[in-house]
């Protein structure tokens, strides 16, 4: 018989899964989001999830705080088999956790036990992983541990930022959700422990994690550029003698296995070489190919140096 399934995430990663659960022959009782933000201007934002789920004429709920009595008796009203989760924001406490019949399961962007937390998809790269994926867990009180149902994996593209990393593994996530479901309904679900000795964490990323340490090697840069973005962007401060300091988001780098500038040169110094723009680091080089000075449009780094003279000595720091 179809599960009756209550929805609960917020952002884009949410959109896919859901459009599929939504479209399938389980029934969607009702969708959770988070609140609706007012951005500058009193703009509003567009919630992809409730947007969805009044596409498909589904009961949408916007709680404050979803673990409290009221919110926690209409959720119970819904009778529901699973309670779907990806990326909704909210810690869910016990009280909810056991008003599905089957449980809670969280859909969570990375290869568990590795980058349990907030910011998996950005963690993957920023660490350098070369493979990544989806997992689909049972919720339990303590952070992202509770039994695995199931996994897709992938490869991280060389130049995968995390926004693409992102919406890739939502649409990957689809078949794994609709067979974790049919698997749920016909009671063949086999569940994982995870191995605890090999959990890493994947921390809330900050607005200071996106500013760039030369010292790092080149390949550690160019992961930390690529994880930043689209947010909170990987930044840097050039110095040029005689002229003010400029900060820069740095947006494409390529990594350079050797250094050939002046042998007295320091991480963060920068040579200008036929229209390249190479900086030390603390192991090789990196070449900027693409950056986005403060107040101004992203350029490449031939446009950038046609209107910005690089005297000896310019660096970033």
């Amino acid at each position: 018989m179809p599960l009756r399934v209550v929805l609960m995430g917020t952002g884009d990663f949410a959109v896919p899964p859901f459009r599929a659960v939504l479209e399938s022959s389980h029934q969607v009782v009702a969708a959770l989001t988070q609140p609706d933000k007012t951005g500058r201007g009193h703009h509003q934002h567009v919630n992809v999830v409730k947007q969805l789920a009044e596409s498909f004429n589904v009961p949408v709920l916007q709680p404050e705080r979803v673990n409290r009595p009221e919110i926690l008796e209409q959720l119970r009203s819904f009778n529901a088999d699973v309670f779907l989760v990806a990326a909704y924001g909210q810690i869910l406490r016990p009280a909810l956790l056991e008003i599905p019949r089957l449980g809670a399961f969280n859909l969570h962007g990375s290869l568990l036990p590795r980058h349990r937390g907030a910011a998996p998809v950005q963690y993957s790269i920023w660490k350098g992983d070369t493979v990544t994926g989806v997992t689909i867990f049972q919720i339990e009180l303590a952070l992202d541990s509770g039994p695995m149902i199931g996994k897709v994996e992938t490869p991280i593209g060389a130049k995968e930022t995390s926004g693409e990393l992102m919406l890739r593994l939502a649409d990957l996530s689809v078949p794994l959700t609709l067979d974790s479901l049919s698997r749920l309904e016909n009671g063949t679900a086999h569940f994982e422990r995870q191995n605890e000795s090999l959990v890493t964490l994947s921390p809330k990323i900050a607005r200071e994690d996106g500013i760039i340490q030369w010292k790092q090697t080149g390949r550690e840069i160019d992961c930390q550029v690529r994880a930043m973005q689209p947010w909170p962007k990987a930044s840097t401060t050039l110095q040029r003698p005689g002229h003010p300091d400029l900060r820069c988001i740095i947006q494409d780098v390529d990594v350079l296995a050797s250094y050939n500038g002046p042998s007295t040169a320091h991480p963060g110094n920068l040579t200008v070489d036929h229209g390249r723009m190479i900086v030390r680091t603390g192991e090789g080089a990196v070449e900027i190919l693409k950056l986005q000075p403060e107040g101004r449009k992203a350029v490449d780094n031939r446009s950038f140096l046609n209107g910005n003279p690089m005297p000896d000595g310019s660096c970033f720091v």
